[in-house]
């Protein structure tokens, strides 16, 4: 309800590239800081991320605090938004009529190809997103292991994935000059190789003697995260610009609402490969607490960590590759808009 409304009034506002390019750099800038605060806080008022059976019900009391907790802090900082923060064209009643329908906003986006293009490399995305983060205080007790990462290594992961988002913050303007110079689209699909080259050292290391390397791999984490954040939203404003020199009408919440919807599958393939992984190296905590083959275990993490989310990059970096909004067909695009 909030996310689509918001996104929506992007394109809307800031109607060119070098417009969307620079507030992008300031609003995905504002994103990393919050995801920094997003990493402190867990390590301010949760002990232990893998708790063990006893310690459950402690564990959710810490969580429900953090709870109320970000809440508050969300609530706080929505107020200047709210009030400044949003600015629309006002809406003549023709507009308001031009409007479709949920399903009309099915039909018209699911029959655009560049957009579906869009939607599967933005899905694969969110579904890095999504399990990298879930999966790696594990991987740090059960792959490398030691006291420094006994119990998911909160402090430690925290402070790993502190150093992610800086390290996001601090490229950002590298992203935008590599998006100007060869395009946002071959710069998104660089960033997804580059990921893919980040991920890969995670199958290498195992044992207390990779605490540092893991550190540093998860920091490295940032530039491609950086490059993920920075470039989806320009493209995405692509799509709809062509849309509304097709047919009259700019319809971002149509587009905006339906790539929500199906990039959410990401989180029922995040559960499917987890639940898929845990099965098959005999861990399950309804009947055994603690993995009885430390070597499958260590398998199945490195398989989570590395290559199912590697396969969900190049499955978005073919879905790019075939995404044929860019070059002279874009240009024409934004001469068409400036015409109207």
């Amino acid at each position: 309800m909030f996310d689509v409304n918001v996104n929506a009034i992007f394109p809307e506002m800031f109607p060119n590239e070098k417009q969307r390019a620079n507030t992008n750099l300031f609003i995905k800038g504002l994103t990393v800081v919050a995801l920094i605060l997003s990493s402190l806080i867990p390590m301010i008022f949760i002990s232990d991320y893998v708790p063990a059976d006893d310690a459950i019900p402690f564990a959710k009391s810490q969580y429900f605090t953090m709870a109320i907790v970000i809440a508050i802090f969300t609530l706080i900082i929505s107020i200047p938004f709210l009030l400044k923060g949003i600015e629309e064209k006002v809406e003549m009643a023709e507009d308001f009529e031009k409007r479709p329908s949920f399903f009309q906003s099915m039909k018209i986006t699911l029959t655009n190809k560049i957009f579906i293009k869009f939607v599967v490399a933005n899905t694969a995305v969110w579904y890095c997103f999504s399990i990298l983060p879930m999966i790696i205080p594990i991987y740090a007790e059960f792959v490398i292991g030691g006291p420094l990462f006994a119990g998911g290594g909160s402090i430690i992961v925290g402070i790993a994935l502190m150093l992610a988002f800086i390290i996001a913050a601090l490229v950002m303007p590298i992203h935008k000059k590599l998006g100007f110079k060869y395009g946002m689209r071959k710069a998104f699909m660089i960033t997804l190789g580059i990921w893919i080259c980040t991920l890969f050292p995670f199958l290498f290391i195992t044992g207390e003697a990779f605490q540092i390397a893991f550190i540093l791999l998860i920091a490295l984490q940032g530039f491609p995260l950086s490059g993920a954040l920075f470039y989806v939203d320009i493209l995405h404003a692509d799509v709809i610009d062509e849309d509304a020199v097709k047919f009259g009408v700019k319809r971002s919440a149509s587009f905006y609402g339906i790539n929500a919807f199906i990039h959410r599958i990401s989180i029922i393939l995040v559960i499917l490969t987890i639940g898929l992984m845990f099965g098959n190296i005999g861990w399950d905590k309804q009947f055994d607490p603690l993995p009885s083959d430390p070597f499958l275990v260590i398998l199945g993490l490195k398989a989570i960590m590395v290559i199912f989310p590697s396969i969900a990059l190049v499955i978005g970096l073919l879905a790019m590759k075939s995404y044929g909004l860019h070059g002279e067909r874009l240009e024409r695009i934004r001469e068409e808009l400036k015409k109207n």
